[in-house]
C-alpha cells in the first residue's frame, strides 16, 4: 500500500512538474509575442522578395545571406522589444490581459530581463558582423524600442506614431537596403502606415480606463469619444484615398489590384461599425482591420508567385 501511494503522489509531482515547465514555456512565448514576431518574419520575407527585392531570383535570394542575417536580428529585436514592454506594461496587463498575465507569472521577471539582455547582444553581435551601418540601424531600433516602453507609450500622439513607425521600421531599412524608390512604394508604405495607425487607436478605444489609470494618455482618453470616432473615420478615409490612389496611377495587377479594391468595401463597413458607438463595434472594427492586414500579406505573396511564374 505505501509503495503504491508513494508510486502515485510521485506521478503528481512529476505532472506537475511538467506542466509547471509547459506553462513556463507557454509564458515566455507571450511575454516575448513569439507570435507576432513570426508574423513580422512572415511579412518581411514576403514583402523583401516580392516588393523591395523584385529583379533578384529566387536561388540568389536563398543564398543572400546578409539578407537572412538583417532579417534574423529584426526577429531578436521584435522579441527583446515584446519582452521589454511587458515588463513596463506588467501592472496594466493584469487587468487588460489577466489570462497572458497568470501565465507569464510561471515565470519571475528576472528572467525575462535576463532574456531581453541576451537577444538584445546577439542581435547586436550578428548585426556588427554583417556591417558597421547594419549595427548603428539596429542599436537605434532597439535604443526607441526601450524608449518607447520606458516613455513614449504614455504620451499623447507620440505613442501611436512611435509605435506604427517602430513596426515598420525594418521594412523601410529592406526599402532602403534595396534602394527601391518607387511611387508604388511610397504609397504603400502610406497605406500600411495609417492602417496600423488605425488599429493601435482602435486598440487604445477599448482600454482607455485602464490607461488612464496607470498614466497612459492615449487618444481615447484625452479626448471625447466623438472626436475619436471622427480621427478613425478621416484616417480610413485618407485609406480609400492612398487605395484608390495606388489602383489608378500604379501598376498594381492581380491579387493586389483585388487587394485595394475590395479594401474600400472593408474601410466602408468599418465605418459603419464606428458609427455605432458600442465596444462590440469597436472590437469588431479592431479585428476586421488586423485581418485586412495579414490578408494584404497573403495577397502580395500570391500576386508574387504568379508574377514569378
Amino acid at each position: 500500500m505505501n509503495s503504491e501511494k508513494e508510486n502515485l503522489q510521485s506521478q503528481n509531482i512529476a505532472s506537475k512538474s511538467l506542466f509547471y515547465r509547459f506553462s513556463q514555456f507557454v509564458g515566455f512565448l507571450l511575454g516575448a509575442r513569439v507570435f507576432v514576431a513570426v508574423l513580422l518574419t512572415f511579412a518581411l520575407y514576403v514583402s523583401t522578395f516580392f516588393l523591395f527585392n523584385q529583379e533578384e531570383s529566387l536561388r540568389n535570394f536563398v543564398f543572400d545571406f546578409k539578407v537572412h542575417g538583417i532579417i534574423f536580428c529584426t526577429v531578436l529585436c521584435i522579441l527583446a522589444g515584446g519582452i521589454i514592454n511587458q515588463f513596463y506594461d506588467f501592472e496594466k496587463d493584469h487587468i487588460v490581459k489577466p489570462f497572458r498575465t497568470r501565465i507569464q507569472s510561471f515565470i519571475k521577471q528576472k528572467y525575462f530581463l535576463y532574456a531581453y539582455l541576451t537577444l538584445s547582444i546577439t542581435s547586436l553581435g550578428v548585426a556588427w558582423m554583417i556591417s558597421y551601418r547594419v549595427f548603428i540601424f539596429f542599436l537605434i531600433y532597439q535604443f526607441f524600442m526601450w524608449y518607447y516602453s520606458h516613455k513614449l507609450s504614455r504620451i499623447l500622439i507620440v505613442n501611436n506614431l512611435t509605435f506604427v513607425s517602430l513596426t515598420l521600421y525594418p521594412f523601410f531599412g529592406m526599402m532602403v537596403y534595396y534602394e527601391t524608390f518607387s511611387m508604388k512604394v511610397f504609397l504603400m508604405a502610406i497605406f500600411l502606415f495609417l492602417m496600423l495607425l488605425c488599429i493601435d487607436i482602435a486598440k487604445d478605444t477599448l482600454t482607455k480606463s485602464v490607461d488612464k489609470a496607470f498614466g497612459y494618455t492615449t487618444i481615447p482618453n484625452y479626448f471625447k469619444g466623438k472626436t475619436t470616432k471622427l480621427i478613425l473615420i478621416s484616417l480610413l478615409m485618407i485609406a480609400m484615398a492612398v487605395s484608390m490612389k495606388i489602383i489608378v496611377r500604379t501598376n498594381v495587377w492581380g491579387f493586389m489590384s483585388d487587394y485595394f479594391a475590395v479594401g474600400l468595401f472593408v474601410f466602408i463597413s468599418c465605418i459603419y461599425f464606428l458609427l455605432n458607438d458600442s465596444r462590440r463595434s469597436k472590437f469588431i472594427t479592431l479585428n476586421i482591420l488586423r485581418l485586412w492586414v495579414f490578408i494584404g500579406i497573403i495577397a502580395m505573396l500570391l500576386n508574387g508567385i504568379e508574377s514569378k511564374l
